[in-house]
C-alpha cells in the first residue's frame, strides 16, 4: 500500500475538479538553509576553494581552483560523506557531519576533472561535481544561474548577487512543488509503487502463504533518479503483509540476489528457528536457493520484515516491508478508521532520504475527507532518528512498536528511532479545510530540516496531508 488510497490512485490518473483546485491553491513555505557559512574555517589555506557536502549534493556543482591550490571540504549534512577526484589519488578521508577536511591539488594539471562522494550509493544519488583546475570565476561576473553561486559568501555579496541567488533558490523551490502537485492531476511522477498489499495463497489447511522474491531492480526514487534497488518482489518498500491474529503463516523466500540473504520478522513473536538470523538460528539463504518460514501470528502486532544478512546494505537499499497482525485497538471516542497508511522511513543506501521508497517530489500525499480517521504507522528502517511533523492536524499517538498505549496522547511531532514503529490517529475535521471550504493542504515532513529542504528546494522526506470537503 502506498500513501495513496486505492480508490485515490485511480482518481489521480483521471484527474478531478477537487485536485485541480488543490493544484491552484497549493502553497508551502520555504526555509532556506545556508550551509555555506560553515565553510569559513579558520586556518584554511588562503584562496582555497570551498565545497559543501550534504544529502545528496556537492555544492557548488562547478568548483574552481588554481593549479597547486587546495579545497576545503565541509560536511553540512547529517550522514558521513567524502570528496574524491576521479582518476587520481586525491581524496578526503570520510568526513563526519559538521567536520571539514582540506586536500591539496598538488600534481593536478590545468583542466577539468570529475569529483564525487565515494560512499557507496552517494554518487548515484547526485553527489557529483566538476572540478576546474586553473580556472577562476569572478564573483563580480557571477549572475543568476551561475554554478559558482553556491560557493559565494552571503556576507560579501552585492545586493545584485544576493537577489540573483534568491531568485535561483525560489525558482528551484517552485519547480519541485509544481512537480509534486502535478501528481494530483496526472498521477505519480515516477515508475513503481511500494507497500502494495500482498494477497496470500490459502493452503488446504488454511495456512496463508506469502511468496517473497529477493532481487535487484531499477527503482525510480524521484523523477529521473533511477537506482539499483535491492527489493522484495521488485518494489520498495516490499509488499505489505497483513494477517489476522491466530493465522497460520508461511513465508517462502526465494533468493535471486548475487549474495546470501535471510528474512527477520522484526517485532513479531515467532519460534527461534524462524527468527531469520544466519548462523544463529538458520543457515544463510544462498543465491538461487529458497527458505520457508512458518509460524502462528500472535498479536495484535505492528512489525516489519527485513534482511538480516549484510543488513547495513540490503536493508537501506530497499529490503524491508511492513507486517501487520490484526488491528490496533482504538481509544474511546475515536474511529472507525477510514484508511491505514504504513509509512516506511529510510535515509541511507541507494534509496536515501525517502518516504515509502520515494523522495520528494515523488512522494504521495495522504488524502482524507472531513470526518475521516486516518491511522498512520511509521516504520523506521533507516539509520537515523526522524521527528515526523504534521502541520496543523494533531497526531494522537495510540501505540508504540505495536503495543497499545494505556494513555494515548497528542503530538504534532512524533520522534521515530531506527527500528521503532509508532502508530497515530489523525482526525480530519472541517477545522483543517482551506479558505472558503476548499481543500486544506498541510505540510508533512521529517523535522531534521536537512532531511527535507535545501538551497535547491524541498527533497527527501516531505509530503502533504490533504483534507477535502466531505
Amino acid at each position: 500500500m502506498s500513501l495513496f488510497k486505492r480508490e485515490d490512485r485511480a482518481a489521480l490518473g483521471a484527474g478531478s475538479a477537487a485536485f485541480a483546485l488543490i493544484a491552484v491553491m497549493f502553497s508551502f513555505s520555504a526555509v532556506a538553509i545556508a550551509a555555506h557559512a560553515d565553510n569559513r574555517k579558520s586556518g584554511a589555506p588562503a584562496g582555497a576553494a570551498q565545497v559543501t557536502l550534504s544529502e545528496f549534493a556537492i555544492s557548488p556543482a562547478s568548483i574552481s581552483a588554481p593549479v597547486g591550490g587546495s579545497v576545503v571540504v565541509t560536511n553540512a549534512g547529517t550522514a558521513t560523506h567524502n570528496f574524491t577526484v576521479q582518476g587520481t589519488s586525491i581524496h578526503t578521508p570520510d568526513i563526519a557531519p559538521g567536520d571539514s577536511a582540506t586536500i591539496a591539488l598538488k600534481g593536478l594539471k590545468k583542466g577539468q576533472y570529475s569529483a564525487f562522494c565515494a560512499i557507496p550509493g552517494h554518487k548515484d544519488l547526485g553527489m557529483v561535481a566538476t572540478l576546474n583546475v586553473g580556472s577562476t570565476v569572478s564573483t563580480a561576473a557571477s549572475g543568476a544561474g551561475s554554478d559558482s553561486m553556491g560557493s559565494m559568501d552571503p556576507a560579501t555579496m552585492t545586493p545584485a548577487q544576493m537577489q540573483a541567488m534568491n531568485t535561483k533558490m525560489d525558482a528551484a523551490m517552485k519547480n519541485g512543488i509544481d512537480a509534486y502537485v502535478a501528481q494530483l492531476k496526472s498521477g505519480p511522477n515516477t515508475k513503481g509503487v511500494g507497500n502494495q498489499l500482498l494477497a496470500p495463497k490459502i493452503l488446504p489447511d488454511g495456512t496463508k502463504e506469502f511468496d517473497l522474491t529477493a532481487k535487484i531492480v531499477d527503482w525510480e526514487v524521484s523523477p529521473g533518479k533511477v537506482v539499483k534497488a535491492w527489493t522484495y518482489n521488485g518494489q520498495v518498500p516490499g509488499p505489505q503483509i497483513k494477517v489476522n491474529v491466530g493465522d497460520k503463516v508461511r513465508v517462502v523466500l526465494k533468493n535471486e540476489l548475487p549474495e546470501s540473504t535471510a528474512v527477520h520478522f522484526h517485532g513479531l513473536e515467532v519460534p527461534n528457528a524462524m527468527d531469520g538470523v544466519p548462523y544463529i538460528n538458520q543457515p544463510e539463504v544462498l543465491p538461487g536457493k529458497s527458505f520457508t518460514y512458518q509460524f502462528v501470528a500472535k498479536g495484535p502486532a505492528m512489525g516489519m520484515y527485513h534482511s538480516h544478512n549484510d543488513a547495513q546494505q540490503q536493508v537501506p537499499d530497499g529490503m524491508v516491508g511492513a507486517f501487520q497482525v490484526g488491528e490496533m485497538p482504538l481509544p474511546a471516542n475515536t474511529g472507525p478508521v477510514s484508511q491505514e497508511v504504513p509509512m516506511v522511513l529510510n535515509d541511507a543506501g541507494v534509496i536515501g532520504l525517502s518516504l515509502n521508497g520515494k523522495s520528494f517530489p515523488a512522494t504521495a500525499p495522504v488524502i482524507a475527507k472531513v470526518g475521516d480517521w486516518v491511522e498512520i504507522t511509521y516504520f523506521n528502517e533507516g539509520l537515523q532518528i526522524h521527528p515526523m511533523h504534521l502541520h496543523g492536524l494533531p497526531q494522537l499517538v495510540i501505540a508504540k512498536d505495536g503495543f497499545a498505549l494505556p494513555q494515548p496522547y497528542q503530538e504534532d511531532t512524533v520522534t521515530v528511532a531506527p527500528g521503532e514503529r509508532w502508530t497515530v490517529l489523525v482526525h480530519a475535521t472541517k477545522d483543517f479545510l482551506g479558505a472558503s471550504n476548499t481543500a486544506g493542504i498541510w505540510a508533512f515532513h521529517c523535522h531534521i530540516l536537512t532531511h527535507a529542504e535545501g538551497t535547491s528546494g524541498m527533497f527527501g522526506m516531505v509530503t502533504t496531508f490533504i483534507v477535502e470537503p466531505a
